[in-house]
């Protein structure tokens, strides 16, 4: 198990049979690689995820822990979330590689807004500086990849206009920045309207 990975994994299959959406997911991620808005830190520790539900199903797939420094995904690395359970802490994954650390995070996204069907977590310490307490944002003391993180967006979506806005800041997770929307243009659209508004204009 990773260090970095908060919540108990079971995997269920050994691998994934088919994602038609990696060559989306693996075109959007490059264009984030290059703005170094997910990649590897200068310590070696990877930081950003994407993920892509699945239409037919409540499941999601999701890009794998430590493979911010790969730069074309394969299936391999990737995981199909199947199943989770926030008050346990728990995941369930299909995959050769346990999922993201920010599993549980998506899945509270997918849970709140059933037009979801994408996620993005970038890290952008100063658009993130711009954006704290402005956009919707969760708790200095909601850790990522936790239970108190998840139901943390969950409350988001009741009382902000997270669902309308299509982002979420994560105080206690610096430089953290969560966007989403009913695919990937969009989530990725969302996060470069607000770089642009932000930090470019």
């Amino acid at each position: 198990m990773s260090e970095y990975i908060k919540f108990s994994c079971e995997r269920v299959a050994g691998e994934i049979t088919s994602f038609g959406g990696l060559p989306e997911l693996n075109a959007y991620r490059r264009k984030l690689l290059d703005l170094r808005l997910i990649g590897v830190d200068p310590t070696g520790v990877g930081f950003g995820n994407l993920s892509v539900r699945d239409r037919a199903t409540k499941n999601f797939y999701i890009t794998g822990s430590a493979t911010g420094g790969i730069q074309e995904l394969a299936l391999a690395h990737c995981a199909k979330v199947v199943a989770w359970d926030f008050e346990r802490n728990q995941v369930r994954y299909e995959g050769s590689v346990m999922p993201s650390s920010e599993s549980l995070t998506h899945a509270a996204i997918y849970e709140s807004d059933a037009t979801a069907g994408a996620v993005v977590h970038c890290h952008c310490s100063r658009l993130w500086a711009a954006v704290l307490n402005e956009a919707p944002t969760t708790s200095k003391a909601a850790e990522y990849g936790t239970p108190e993180m998840a139901y943390e967006i969950m409350q988001l979506f009741t009382r902000t206009n997270t669902q309308t806005r299509k982002i979420v800041v994560m105080a206690g997770h610096e430089g953290g920045i969560l966007t989403f929307g009913k695919d990937l243009e969009e989530a990725f659209a969302v996060l470069m309207r607000e770089r642009q508004q932000r930090i470019l204009r």
